[in-house]
Order: structure tokens, then sequence, then C-alpha cells
């Protein structure tokens, strides 16, 4: 399967949603897959109309992660490398770099997802703004317990940051499938739906984010990821700097405006 195959892109009235579709396969990521999505974060860069990506995995499946079979048919024609000096040169080529571009898209990002969800494409689902499950989901970071590897792809980064140092090290530590309930319980994702409700919440919330200012993604990121880090008191200097910068745009005007007048704001783009 080509890459415009294995990954599907759509823009529609701002809305850009991005699939991953290999389903009999449940979309593991294949070099197929991992090259369609470097093919469409590039024309989403391009294009500049979409103001909110979606992403999902057709099938029953979000993504059943790597490609075992594809690693060990690619580690035999790179010669004298081992396997984990192959697997680095392809991490820092590609699986590290597909999450710093998604984490780098100025627009909101939400993920849905519609099945399992396992290893590296944790940290796919995981690098969107929002993320939200059919019931029928779970998450499993199967690294350490079948393979004696740590969990990769940005799992480790995002995961505590949304459910704790503990949980997440109990995730690797005992290999638990960690149902779409249970995650929503934790705060690891916003929702979770029925399946016949899970394109309706996805609409909802697209629609609210489309409409939010066009830096909106990206301060909000940041500021987030500056917690962690930063004492108060650095934080407080963070919040201030920012709101001095970010009254001083068209959009603080319009939303006082909008206040005032008892409506939705419409900021400019």
């Amino acid at each position: 399967m080509s890459s415009h195959e294995a990954v599907l892109l759509t823009i529609t009235d701002g809305v850009a949603r991005l699939t991953l579709n290999e389903p009999a396969r449940l979309n593991a990521l294949s070099l197929a897959i991992m090259d369609g999505l470097f093919e469409s974060l590039a024309r989403l860069r391009a294009d500049k109309s979409a103001r909110v990506l979606q992403i999902t995995g057709a099938g029953k499946a979000f993504s059943a992660g790597a490609d075992l079979e594809i690693m060990n048919a690619e580690q035999t024609h790179v010669g004298e490398l081992t396997r984990g000096e192959w697997t680095d040169l392809q991490m820092r080529t590609r699986h590290n770099r597909l999450i710093t571009e998604l984490r780098e898209l100025p627009f909101p990002t939400l993920a849905i997802l519609n099945g399992p969800v396992v290893g590296g494409s944790v940290g796919i689902a995981f690098a969107a703004d929002i993320v939200i499950a059919a019931r029928s989901t779970y998450v499993y970071l199967p690294f350490m317990t079948a393979l004696g590897i740590v969990p990769d792809m940005g799992s480790s980064w995002f995961l505590p940051r949304l459910i704790g140092v503990g949980r997440s090290a109990a995730m690797t530590l005992l290999g638990n499938r960690v149902s779409a309930e249970q995650a929503a319980a934790w705060g690891m994702i916003w929702s979770c739906v029925d399946e016949d409700k899970l394109e309706a919440e996805a609409k909802s919330i697209t629609t609210r984010l489309a409409s939010l200012p066009a830096h909106a993604a990206l301060e909000t990121r940041a500021l987030f990821e500056q917690t962690l880090s930063n004492t108060l008191q650095q934080q407080l200097d963070y919040e201030r700097a920012r709101q001095h910068e970010l009254i001083d745009r068209d959009t603080f005007p319009e939303g006082v405006l909008a206040f005032k007048e008892k409506r939705a704001p419409k900021f400019p783009r």
C-alpha cells in the first residue's frame, strides 16, 4: 500500500482529518503509514486553511503500534548496523521527528480514539491537545513486559504529565491495558463515550476548537509545558509576559466587545 493510501487526509471548511488507514493490520506503524503521516503534515503546513486537526484510525483500532515484522525485515538490509543502531536511526529520523511535528502544529489537535492504542501509537495519540475515546478503546504499553524496552515516541513525557509518574510506571511495569473508562477517570483523556456517539462528540469539540484564536494551541501548549519545570514565581513571570503581548493583539479587544454584547467572539485569524 502506498503512503497516500495508508494515511488519508481531508480538509473541509477548516477542519483537517487525518486517518491511519491500514485497518486489516490494525494500523500498525508501517513505513507507508509513517511516510503518509509526514506527507500529510507537510500538506497541512503548506495549506494554511486548517483551523483544527482530527486524528483517528480506520477500522477497529487507532493503532497497534510498531510493526515488528517490518523492523526485522528492514534490519537485514542495513549492513553493519545492529538492531539497536538501526532503531536509533529510525527514531531520530522518523519517530521522534513525527511527535515533534505534531506538537508544533499551529492549530489545536483532537485525537479520536476508535479502538486500541498500543505501543508507539500512544505517543501519537497523546501528542494531541485533546483526546476522546470510544468505550471499546484501551491504552496499552507492552514495551517492558513484552520486549524488555522502555516506552517511546514521547509516551514517557506525555503520560506522567496527565496521570503522574506512579501510574505511568505501573502501566509500564505491569503491562495492564487501561480501559477508556479508567483513562477518563484518571484524567488521561477528556471523555469516554459509546461508539455510536464518538463522531458526534468529536464534531462538537472540533467546532469549538475551530473558533479559537489562531495562536490558541501554541500558547496553551507552551504555558502548560512550562509548569513542571518552573517555580511558582517563574510561572507567574511567564504568565505576565504572555499577557503583556497577547492583550495588545487584536483578539483581546474582540473578546472584550463580545463579552459586553453577550455573544460568542469572532476572533480575527
